[in-house]
């Protein structure tokens, strides 16, 4: 299997290559024999490779954005999915690209671009299966050691058995056995896992993993995301690492805010039938108010009064405040719908407005869950260093039943590489996420 990993990169690029070969193939067949010839005036040969390229530029940005090649790397339905979510963005776009060249009423020659869709999403499904197929061939789970400390590798170990077409824990070894018994077995496997252990002992099995080439997995802790993103300086004979630990600079902060206003203003003018309606749906049910306010935390620990439809009963805090769970029953019969497709949180746009939050950020949390998570996690805190989202690294990424702690890893991954650019990536995999801020 270690001969075969050298191939897999041109693997994966000649199945990515294929299914846009046949993706962009499909609309140039269809560009020259059909929809050049709704156009007011015929194109130029260099003109027609300018729509056609177009075409094959906004797949691949989609493709590359929602993960639609990662055939080994995700679950064949997230892959599916990925792909699916492409093709429909990106022929949705290119339908509007040609209806404003070619001046069509909205509507006018749709059938032809839905059919073309429905081919694309064949293709898609067909790929998609059997390439999974392939790499499962080529690539078996790869069997692992699994190395830990004082904190219980369960919880480890059932995050990493969701994904038992990758990697199958063979063997755990706790580090009272030994720095050689631990090394004598790591000799046994392709690949090792270092859970969350003493920074001394991870370095040692990393170099010995290095020295061997085995492949191997490490639990990143706080200071390891802050490393990832320090800048190398090479003036000397000795490199050094910048850590800057700032905030967002005033040109950061300004095009944030800039977007934040756009956007939501925009957001505003189209979520605003969906929003009428909800409102009367609510107020209809059981005669309560419309809206929930609920005191968050944002930038330095500031409190403000997030603004969401209210999905619950009344008196669903009547007990004292604790977090929303799964099937929960204090949630209404419209809350329930409006919960599932995250249309409880259209309210937040005024608060993004107002400045209390961003579209990107860490999720706002209470400040009595956070004063409890700080109790273990005194760190929990940095994420303070910018305001609150409606989205973010730790929505999209994350899970219903993320730990505070990774939680927190996530979000500062977001806080030291932030740029305008992975605030639009964020914004476009909410899409596809479907989890904003939650409860």
């Amino acid at each position: 299997m270690e001969k075969r990993e050298q191939y897999k990169r041109l693997i994966m690029f000649c199945a990515s290559a294929l299914i846009m070969g046949i993706q962009i193939g499909l609309f140039a067949y269809l560009w020259f024999h059909d929809f050049q010839y709704y156009m007011p005036r015929r194109y130029w040969h260099r003109g027609n490779y300018v729509i056609v390229g177009l075409y094959a530029l906004i797949l691949f940005l989609l493709y590359k954005l929602y993960g639609g090649f990662k055939v080994g790397y995700l679950r064949v339905f997230e892959v599916l999915y990925s792909q699916i979510l492409s093709v429909l963005c990106v022929n949705f776009i290119t339908y509007l690209q040609l209806a404003l060249i070619g001046h069509w009423k909205f509507g006018q020659h749709l059938t032809l671009m839905l059919q073309m869709t429905g081919i694309n999403l064949a293709a898609v499904v067909i790929w998609v299966f059997f390439m999974r197929w392939i790499y499962a061939k080529i690539y078996p789970p790869r069997r692992m050691l699994l190395v830990y400390g004082k904190y219980n590798p369960k919880d480890l170990e059932k995050k990493i058995g969701t994904r038992e077409d990758k990697y199958d824990i063979c063997e755990e070894i706790h580090l009272s056995a030994g720095e050689e018994a631990v090394k004598e077995r790591i000799l046994k496997y392709s690949a090792v896992l270092l859970g969350d252990i003493p920074a001394h002992e991870r370095n040692v099995f990393l170099k010995f993993c290095f020295e061997h080439d085995i492949r191997c997995y490490s639990v990143p802790k706080i200071s390891d995301i802050m490393i990832m993103s320090a800048d190398h300086i090479h003036l000397f004979d000795t490199s050094l690492l910048l850590f800057r630990n700032r905030r967002l600079t005033v040109e950061q902060q300004f095009i944030k805010r800039l977007t934040d206003i756009v956007v939501s203003l925009a957001g505003l003018i189209l979520a605003a039938p969906f929003m009428l309606v909800i409102a009367v749906l609510i107020k209809a049910y059981d005669g309560g108010p419309v809206f929930y306010k609920q005191p968050r935390l944002t930038k330095d620990g500031r409190v403000f009064q997030v603004l969401k439809f209210r999905s619950m009963r009344v008196d669903s805090e009547a007990k004292g405040a604790r977090l929303a769970m799964k099937n929960d029953c204090r949630v209404t019969p419209v809350g329930r719908v409006i919960r599932n497709i995250h249309f409880d949180e259209l309210p937040q746009i005024f608060n993004i407005l107002k400045g209390d939050m961003s579209l990107v950020g860490p999720r706002p949390e209470r400040p009595e869950i956070a004063a409890q998570y700080k109790r273990d996690l005194p760190e929990f805190d940095y994420r303070l260093k910018v305001k609150a989202g409606l989205t973010g690294f730790a929505q999209v990424y994350g899970k219903y039943n993320t730990t505070p702690y990774d939680k927190l890893k996530l979000d500062l991954t977001y806080i030291e590489n932030y740029s305008f650019v992975l605030d639009m990536k964020l914004l476009f995999l909410t899409f596809k996420a479907a989890d904003f801020s939650g409860s």
